[in-house]
């Protein structure tokens, strides 16, 4: 079904032949088909606004989900958007001839989110929250427009896993980024169908195609951010225990309400001991019989 050089999305022209990158682009196809499936995203008809920002992140989800569609696995309709946001130096004809070379619907939106930013952000804060904001506003505002009924994020296992982290450390709560939910005006899904994706497997994906990628120059050049920090804690829990991340990712689909400690989700109030007897049979047995009263 992969290896078949004349059924091929062009997203995946050239892709590399070694045995490899064949066993990568299955387990990233696979670990998304899974998580759009087990958090029910598919509306059969449904358009998608695909956000792209020329990171390894976002083309390895725009081209999955053109596999996916392209083999029938995905029943709805893709468009491609990037917002370029003023950004000094931001190559604009990229992704435009990106996208028109490889036959991808799209939509380029400028709006100068950057002066806003640096304007209202005080010298020594991070930018990341207002830039954030004002991204995620105007995405919103062109799904309207474009008659989507949802807007596809690129977040990967390891943001998912950071955000946690960030939250648990410096949010005082056990929350994170969801596969799925609902915008605040209650119109437009939010999905992050590379959920379950490594961000590794992102970096190797988008190096081994030889995607076009364009460093974020604003977040991304700022010193000591949060999100930085937990990464090098996260980095060295994995180098010390290869295969901890992937289990604390589990650990956030396996939760216990019952097992931790906060009485909105649990009904400790209400929690109820049974009492009982022994029989004499149970005594003898060890195993206690229990009556209920």
């Amino acid at each position: 079904m992969f290896d078949d050089a004349d059924d091929i999305h062009p997203l995946f022209k050239g892709a590399p032949s070694t045995t490899e990158f064949k066993k990568l682009r299955k387990r990233i196809v696979r670990d998304t088909r899974e998580a759009i499936e087990q958090y029910g995203m598919v509306e059969r008809g449904a358009r998608w606004l695909v956000c792209l920002s020329g990171g390894k992140d976002s083309y390895t989800l725009l081209a999955v989900l053109h596999e996916l569609q392209w083999r029938g696995l995905l029943p709805v309709e893709i468009l491609a958007c990037n917002l370029d946001q003023g950004q000094p130096g931001f190559p604009a004809t990229v992704l435009p001839e990106f996208l028109e070379k490889m036959g991808v619907p799209h939509r380029i939106e400028y709006q100068d989110t950057y002066s806003i930013v640096m304007d209202k952000v005080p010298a020594g804060r991070t930018y990341c929250a207002l830039c954030s904001r004002l991204r995620r506003g105007n995405l919103y505002r062109i799904a309207r427009e474009e008659g989507c009924s949802a807007v596809v994020l690129g977040h990967h296992r390891d943001d998912i896993l950071e955000t946690f982290f960030m939250n648990l450390f410096h949010g005082s709560r056990l929350a994170t980024m969801p596969p799925k939910l609902v915008n605040e005006e209650g119109d437009l899904f939010v999905y992050r169908p590379l959920a379950h994706v490594a961000e590794a497997d992102c970096e190797r994906f988008a190096r081994a195609m030889n995607y076009p990628i364009i460093p974020c120059d604003l977040c991304g050049s700022q010193d000591g951010l949060q999100r930085q920090q937990v990464k090098a804690i996260l980095d060295g829990w994995e180098k010390n225990a290869p295969g901890r991340r992937q289990k604390m990712f589990r650990a956030l689909m396996n939760t216990r309400p019952s097992h931790l400690l906060d009485p909105k989700i649990f009904d400790f109030m209400g929690l109820e001991r049974r009492t009982g007897e022994f029989s004499e049979d149970s005594a003898q047995s060890g195993v206690p019989r229990l009556t209920l009263e």
